[in-house]
């Protein structure tokens, strides 16, 4: 794992290898400091994703969770098909879809 913040609106965590029991613990910890700055935007980048097993996949709707509470967006970036396929199955995708109120108040007015 590794955290580039030189964007603090809209700081990247780019995810390698596996993340499991074992690992999701720093990843939480690094999410839950860079939550409590309320970026706008967290960026998470998964292309080097090998394995990800429940307690991963409770990480990253931890972050969906606290982001929404509070107004930043968690985004996903370079995500494996496997990974994806997880998230569709399991809901998560649909979770990391919503928006919040903010988020629509921000966007111009479909015209007619």
């Amino acid at each position: 794992m590794s955290i580039d913040d030189a964007d603090s609106a809209a700081p990247l965590i780019t995810v390698a290898g596996d993340l499991d029991f074992t690992t999701a613990t720093p990843l939480r910890t690094a999410l839950d400091h860079l939550l409590a700055a309320r970026p706008p935007v967290i960026v998470l980048d998964f292309g080097g994703l090998l394995f990800i097993d429940s307690t991963g996949l409770a990480v990253i709707v931890h972050a969906w969770r606290e982001g929404h509470q509070q107004g930043t967006l968690i985004r996903l970036r370079a995500v494996p098909r496997f990974l994806a396929t997880i998230l569709d199955i399991t809901g998560v995708s649909g979770l990391l879809a919503r928006t919040t109120r903010e988020d629509e108040r921000e966007r111009p007015a479909a015209s007619a």
